[in-house]
């Protein structure tokens, strides 16, 4: 069975990693290529281009790279008409995604999009485009196969992956152990982004709350996991503006957020993966500020970061745009360390949220993709 996928981020790479291990589990002789990363390449996955060429988010950084990113997808879709696979999984992405799969589901190659673009918070119309281009949708939440078959789009709630893979109660002290952290001291875990564009607005503002941090907290410890390929991004910002005490491991996200006591983190899917940890956060995001002006005014609702839309409150405190700021970061950050009684309900509302999610992944989604190719 050959497969062809494509992962256009960090995130994407981890889901596709994990459903691709699923899939080997059912079928021992698929095999899969296309556009991924380091996770997926790990598990025999043939990258015929690199994941991080598709990173890009808000809509100036987009036009700058717009011609690269259209010449890959091109020259990928001549690839798969030329020699079709038996299905084409789309994971997240959608902005490249949806229209490689209404071209490949209109020569009759079937499509399968992993990870339900959020229509519910943005740009609802795309709905029309999910009908026209996918023959299913692996949905990660439990509200999303009503809203999408109200609109005709053949749909699965699968659950998360990340919540069958991360226990439900976290080893704190083993992961200090594995970091070479004190049992004791307290961590904050700085998780500045995954993509170029997100380090270079945000990794400033929280090396620079970091720092404040470092005065009010005596002992305070720092970590941050540095994703592949940005070493080099973020190594002269740690430099500049960067605190004492502050551990760059390479990778090892999941380490960190198990090791922390509270972790200052970008938007995206890290702060869902923050919440699966049980882990206080205050969540940050910046970006180009006419992409920023494009996006608010296109939301449905007053949330931006995963764990607040899934519990519908503000469960974490939100920094974006203009009041990310470091002194705004760092004090939040006291907030938390201040509030046990806090700590402990969101960690109550977290633990609710990973037990909903929670719920075999693996077997739901082969089974689905199973009832799509008639395998």
């Amino acid at each position: 069975m050959n497969l062809a996928m494509v992962a256009g981020e960090a995130s994407g790479d981890m889901l596709g990693f994990l459903l691709l291990k699923a899939m080997q589990k059912r079928w021992p002789h698929v095999e899969a290529a296309g556009i991924g990363g380091p996770q997926l390449t790990s598990a025999g996955f043939q990258a015929w281009w690199l994941s991080d060429r598709l990173a890009v988010r808000g809509y100036v950084e987009v036009l700058r790279h717009y011609r690269g990113i259209s010449r890959i997808r091109e020259a990928l879709v001549e690839r798969l008409l030329a020699q079709p696979p038996r299905a084409f999984i789309g994971i997240d992405a959608p902005d490249f995604n949806l229209g490689l799969e209404e071209r490949l589901k209109q020569r009759g190659i079937p499509s399968i999009q992993f990870v339900c673009p959020s229509i519910w918070a943005w740009r609802g119309g795309r709905v029309k485009r999910i009908a026209r281009s996918v023959d299913h949708v692996l949905c990660l939440f439990p509200f999303e196969p009503e809203l999408l078959q109200a609109h005709g789009v053949s749909a699965t709630y699968v659950g998360h992956p990340l919540a069958d893979v991360i226990p439900l109660a976290p080893d704190r002290l083993a992961a200090r152990r594995a970091l070479g952290l004190p049992a004791e001291a307290t961590v904050v875990a700085l998780l500045p982004g995954s993509r170029r564009s997100e380090i270079q607005y945000i990794a400033s503002a929280l090396l620079r709350a970091a720092c404040l941090l470092q005065r009010s907290v005596p002992g305070v410890r720092f970590v941050l996991p540095v994703a592949p390929g940005l070493d080099s991004v973020l190594r002269p910002l740690v430099s500049a503006h960067g605190p004492q005490d502050l551990q760059l491991l390479s990778g090892q996200s999941h380490e960190a957020l198990a090791a922390c006591d509270l972790t200052l983190i970008a938007s995206g899917t890290a702060t869902l993966e923050a919440a699966l940890f049980k882990r206080p956060m205050v969540i940050a995001y910046r970006m180009h500020p006419l992409s920023w002006q494009l996006m608010k005014r296109m939301a449905y609702q007053p949330w931006v970061g995963l764990p607040n839309i899934l519990c519908r409150d503000f469960v974490v405190p939100e920094l974006i745009q203009e009041d990310c700021t470091p002194e705004r970061l760092a004090q939040e950050a006291l907030r938390w360390l201040d509030q046990a009684g806090r700590r402990d309900q969101v960690q109550e509302r977290f633990l609710q949220m990973h037990h909903q999610l929670r719920c075999d992944t693996a077997t739901r989604a082969t089974d689905a993709i199973a009832q799509v190719i008639k395998a």
